[in-house]
C-alpha cells in the first residue's frame, strides 16, 4: 500500500498590517484613492465646475446685498467721512465713479455672504486627492475658513483701516485740506479687507497641514525667528500705505496668529507612533 504523505503547512507569513494595523488602514485608503485618480482634463473640468458654483453663490450674495446697498454704503463710508476735518466730505470726479463704488460694495458684501459656499467648493476640489479619513474634515474646514475670513474682514474694518485713514487725515492743516476721492479711498479699504481675510486663514491652514503630518509644532517653534521675518516682509509688501501704520497693524495680529497656530499644531497634529 502506497504511503500518502501527510500535508504539512509552514508558518504563516507575517504581514505588515498584522504588525501595524494603521498601515492596513492607510493601504486601504491608498487603494481607494488609486482607483479614483483623475486625469488632467478631469481636473480641469472639476475646477470649472467648482468655479461656476462659487460664482453662482457670489452672484446670489451680490443680489441680496443690492437690496441693502444704502445701508452697506453708510456702514462703510460714513465713518470715513466722520473722521475728516469739520465740514469735510469725499468727492468723485468721474460720472460712473459713485455707481461703480456701489457695485464694489455689493460685491464685497456678497463675498462675505457666499464665503461658506466658496470655501466648500475649494474643499471639494482638493478632496479627491485626500485619504478617506482626511475627507471627514470638510465641515471643520468650511466653518474655520468662514469664521476666520469674517473675523479678518471685521478686524480690518474696525481697527486697521480707521488707524490708517486717521493717519492720512492727520496731515490736514490750515494750508492743505484732505478731500479724498471715493474710488481710491474704497480701493484701499477693499484691499485691506481682502488681505486680512486671507491672512487670518493661517490657523486653518496650519491645522490641516498638521493633521496631514506635513507640519509640526516643533518645526514652527524652531523656525519662529524666520517666521517673524517673513511676517514683517509680507506685511510691508501687501499693505497699501507707506507710513507703517497698517504694517504694524498687520504684523502684530499675524504674530499672535502664528503663536496660536503653534498651539493648534501641537494639540491636533498627527502624532508619531513609537515603535516597540
Amino acid at each position: 500500500m502506497a504511503l500518502v504523505p501527510f500535508p504539512t503547512q509552514g508558518p504563516k507569513p507575517v504581514r505588515d498590517e498584522d504588525l501595524d494595523p494603521d498601515r492596513a488602514l492607510d493601504d486601504g485608503d491608498a487603494d481607494d484613492e488609486s482607483g479614483g485618480k483623475m486625469s488632467f482634463l478631469e481636473h480641469l473640468d472639476e475646477l470649472r465646475r467648482r468655479i461656476i458654483y462659487a460664482v453662482l453663490a457670489l452672484t446670489g450674495g451680490f443680489l441680496i446685498c443690492c437690496f441693502f446697498i444704502q445701508q452697506l454704503f453708510d456702514f462703510i463710508m460714513r465713518p470715513l467721512q466722520q473722521m475728516l476735518p469739520p465740514g469735510g466730505t469725499m468727492i468723485f470726479t468721474e460720472p460712473t465713479e459713485a455707481f461703480v463704488l456701489y457695485i464694489k460694495i455689493a460685491l464685497i458684501g456678497g463675498l462675505l455672504l457666499a464665503s461658506p459656499v466658496v470655501f466648500l467648493q475649494l474643499w471639494l476640489f482638493v478632496a479627491p486627492g485626500l485619504y478617506s479619513h482626511e475627507k471627514k474634515w470638510a465641515i471643520p474646514f468650511v466653518i474655520m475658513s468662514t469664521f476666520f475670513f469674517v473675523v479678518g474682514a471685521a478686524f480690518s474694518h474696525y481697527v486697521v483701516f480707521p488707524l490708517t485713514w486717521r493717519f492720512f487725515v492727520g496731515f490736514t492743516n490750515d494750508i492743505v485740506t484732505f478731500m479724498p476721492r471715493i474710488e481710491p479711498a474704497f480701493s484701499m479699504y477693499l484691499r485691506l479687507t481682502l488681505i486680512f481675510g486671507i491672512v487670518f486663514q493661517l490657523p486653518t491652514l496650519v491645522l490641516f497641514l498638521a493633521r496631514m503630518g506635513v507640519l509640526t509644532a516643533r518645526f514652527m517653534i524652531q523656525n519662529f525667528k524666520y517666521a517673524i521675518l517673513g511676517i514683517i516682509i509680507i506685511s510691508a509688501v501687501v499693505t497699501p500705505d507707506g507710513g507703517g501704520v497698517s504694517l504694524v497693524a498687520m504684523a502684530g495680529p499675524m504674530m499672535l496668529l502664528y503663536i496660536f497656530s503653534i498651539g493648534l499644531a501641537w494639540a491636533f497634529g498627527k502624532k508619531k507612533r513609537i515603535d516597540a
